[in-house]
């Protein structure tokens, strides 16, 4: 099968190659996807996962791409609940090949059954912003209707998704970003906007939850923002500086195949955007991931040409 490829940590996105890879084997519990389109993450060249298994093992040639969308292909023994031919799409394992290949072997559980009216396109953007942006305001920050949050880089890939999510729940939402996402962020759903770059941090006010995926001076000064018993919350790296009478928590995103359900279900009945800008061909990965180009909405990669990809 064709893949894109790392091998040299040193190289980095100069290192990333299209080459012909072994068909992989599907493990007990896991099913071999035939991959119709698949979402990146730039910085996921930097993670330890991309170039070491969970023993600590090199296992390069690594392919990256954590995001897929496809159909089952093969199922591994003692594999239950989803089967061959059935359109699926979730999260691959961190420190396993990913999707950026035209078949990769997937846990079961790490997958959902994909709408039929949901192109694969659009559902291999959804995974990693959908799951992180749940997971951040409900999971970890607690939520609930009637509150107020903050959502730092309310245009981006997650900002966007939990704009919509929190606004649906009930709450009073901040959009935080750069004066040319203002219109997105409140067509998104937004009561206010704050311009990072020229309006005070403070005037966002006080909050029950502040959502971070800047980090940095931003996530730092965010801390005065929450009101006693609220969350600051970040995916950018652990708080240096917390809420006084609150709570800090930093979390990386897991697999969810019911939130993941539920996500699809959103798209299709119309209350869940996300944003796919560019769609690239497999044999551009390698350029995708290096390219400064900035576009409205996500790069997606797709890997088979079939109706509905």
């Amino acid at each position: 099968m064709r893949a894109i490829t790392v091998r040299d940590r040193d190289a980095g996105i100069a290192g990333l190659t299209l080459e012909d890879l072994p068909h992989p084997n599907a493990a007990e519990n896991d099913v071999v996807v035939r991959v119709h389109a698949a979402g990146f993450t730039r910085g996921e060249l930097d993670w330890p996962a991309t170039w070491t298994d969970r023993a600590g093992r090199d296992r390069t040639p690594s392919v990256p791409g954590h995001e897929v969308s496809g159909v089952v292909a093969e199922l591994g023994y003692g594999t239950t609940g989803l089967t061959v031919g059935q359109r699926v799409f979730g999260l691959t394992d961190w420190a396993r090949d990913g999707s950026l290949a035209e078949y990769v072997a997937v846990e079961a559980r790490n997958l959902a059954p994909l709408p039929a009216d949901v192109t694969h396109t659009v559902a291999a953007a959804l995974p990693i912003s959908g799951l992180t942006a749940w997971q951040g305001l409900f999971d970890h920050a607690g939520l609930t209707t009637g509150q107020t949050v903050v959502i730092h880089g309310a245009a981006g890939a997650v900002g966007s998704v939990a704009v919509q999510l929190a606004r649906e729940a009930g709450v009073r939402v901040v959009g935080t970003g750069r004066a040319a996402h203002r219109d997105t962020v409140l067509d998104l759903g937004a009561h206010a906007f704050l311009d990072l770059d020229h309006d005070r941090l403070e005037d966002a006010g006080q909050a029950d939850v502040v959502f971070d995926v800047i980090g940095g001076e931003i996530l730092d000064r965010s801390a005065a923002l929450v009101r006693p018993g609220g969350t600051l919350v970040t995916i950018a790296h652990p708080p240096t500086v917390r809420p006084e009478e609150g709570r800090a928590v930093f979390f990386v995103v897991e697999p969810d195949r019911a939130r993941l359900a539920d996500l699809a279900r959103r798209l299709r009945d119309g209350r869940l955007q996300v944003g796919v800008g560019a769609v690239r061909p497999l044999a551009e990965a390698a350029a995708s991931f290096a390219s400064r180009q900035r576009v409205p909405g996500r790069t997606i990669i797709r890997v088979a040409e079939d109706e509905g990809a």
